[in-house]
């Protein structure tokens, strides 16, 4: 079954795994995908324990490489098991996607922002040491 995008001469952008979808691809092919998807998983996941509990990694770097590695693994999530594209046929998980880490952003930046901002905003003890009196 081709679709109105392969008429054009377009071919859309195709997830691993839903090669399927697009009249290619057999069941030994998707779980060849799938298998790939999850030796990559293991591989980021070894990794950031290998680097949170080693000494050889420099100890200020370890965050930034927890982040990036964690990243990489919702990457990998994303593309090989939930098959989320920039196709055609992908808009609107894409856009839920991108509204679901604009909310994310939103609420930790928020809460960042209130820490630190705690100890302005409080009101000083001996304040509440007379009103408790």
């Amino acid at each position: 079954m081709t679709s109105q995008y392969e008429h054009a001469g377009h071919r859309p952008d195709v997830a691993p795994g839903d090669e399927h979808d697009e009249g290619g691809g057999s069941v030994l092919q998707r779980v060849a995908v799938y298998s790939i998807g999850l030796a990559l998983a293991i591989l980021l996941t070894a990794t950031s324990f290998f680097i949170a509990g080693t000494d050889l990694v420099w100890q200020p770097s370890i965050p930034v490489a927890l982040i990036v590695l964690a990243i990489a693994q919702m990457g990998v999530h994303l593309v090989f098991f939930l098959h989320i594209t920039t196709g055609p046929d992908n808009t609107n998980n894409v856009l839920a996607l991108a509204f679901g880490v604009l909310i994310v952003v939103l609420v930790m930046g928020g809460s960042l922002w209130i820490m630190a901002n705690l100890n302005q905003n409080m009101m000083p003890t001996d304040h509440m040491m007379q009103m408790q009196r």
